[in-house]
């Protein structure tokens, strides 16, 4: 084969998408994080965008931030806008999903493409440092007694932490469509209502309060994990059988080529074997949960009719 047509062969196979990652320039991507800055997704796309050039599989990453609707806003413009761009990722997750459900967007998931499930991390349920409650029995009573008279505050509706407030109110003997439940656009809304005294308990992700129950600002009174996080005692081991992860992930645009799809997903994969990636872990109390291919497409689908089912019983749909 003459060298020019060696090159044109090459060429085309990198548009493609189907080179390996080793004879590839890194690509230059665009990651659409549908939150406001600073939340738990804004967090895991710059951490992405970070190992994928540590990994040198993305020469660039450019972020575009677009909050609101649980990322529905997001997803609406990310469906139209990146149709058939190989380069672009969304950041996603059991957030949006719940979100889909309740609010039903123009726009659908399902014409974009599943990447990879990358990180769960369970919620913690807080109170204000000045609270009249200690623990999640003092909640649990008062819920029991007024059900209206506990505001839960967290993400936007059908979040995991709403969820997860439907599911103990069930689990207690109190109707889960009576709760009580505020919902903020952002992770800074949530905490300054918090750290007000403007609800009776937060919920989050750990990482987001973290730095204020070290403070001593915010009182853990209860995780959503099997386990403990950082000796923080689980709903389960309180008597309350409920077990809930907020999973994130990302997703590729709609009409990419299966060739494309694997060279996302094998520049993804890369990502999460640096070691800035293991560092965001550890630093963000991330629990790694990685799947890809058809595994992560059937995950997906049963989350969706998992959360489905759970917010029809407690009112939200």
């Amino acid at each position: 084969m003459r060298r020019s047509d060696f090159l044109k062969t090459l060429a085309a196979l990198a548009a493609a998408g189907a080179l390996p990652l080793s004879a590839r320039a890194g690509a230059n991507l665009k990651m659409m994080i549908p939150a406001n800055p600073g939340g738990g997704w804004d967090t895991t796309g710059r951490a992405l965008g970070k190992a994928l050039q540590d990994a040198k599989v993305a020469d660039s990453v450019q972020y575009e931030n677009k909050g609101g609707a649980a990322g529905a806003l997001g997803l609406a413009q990310f469906v139209p806008g990146s149709k058939g761009d190989p380069n672009a990722l969304m950041v996603m997750g059991a957030v949006m999903l719940g979100g889909i459900i309740t609010g039903k967007p123009p726009v659908n998931l399902s014409t974009c493409t599943p990447i990879a499930r990358l990180t769960s991390e369970y919620n913690v349920f807080v109170l204000p440092a000045n609270s009249p409650f200690k623990t999640m029995a003092d909640v649990v009573a008062q819920l029991k007694k007024d059900p209206g008279s506990v505001k839960w505050g967290g993400g936007s509706r059908g979040s995991t932490e709403h969820i997860a407030a439907a599911m103990i109110a069930q689990k207690v003997g109190v109707d889960p469509s009576k709760i009580n439940y505020v919902a903020f656009r952002g992770g800074g809304e949530a905490t300054a209502a918090i750290l007000g005294g403007n609800v009776t308990v937060g919920g989050s992700g750990f990482s987001e309060f973290a730095e204020y129950i070290k403070a001593g600002k915010m009182k853990p009174i209860a995780v959503t994990s099997e386990k403990r996080l950082n000796n923080v005692p689980t709903l389960k081991e309180q008597g309350i059988d409920v077990v809930i992860g907020n999973w994130r992930g990302v997703y590729g645009a709609p009409g990419i080529t299966p060739a494309q799809r694997k060279a996302l997903t094998d520049m993804v994969v890369a990502a999460t074997k640096t070691k800035s990636w293991q560092e965001a872990l550890e630093k963000n109390d991330w629990t790694p949960a990685l799947l890809t291919g058809e595994a992560f497409d059937k995950f997906v689908d049963d989350e969706f009719a998992s959360l489905r089912a759970t917010m029809v019983k407690s009112g939200m749909v």
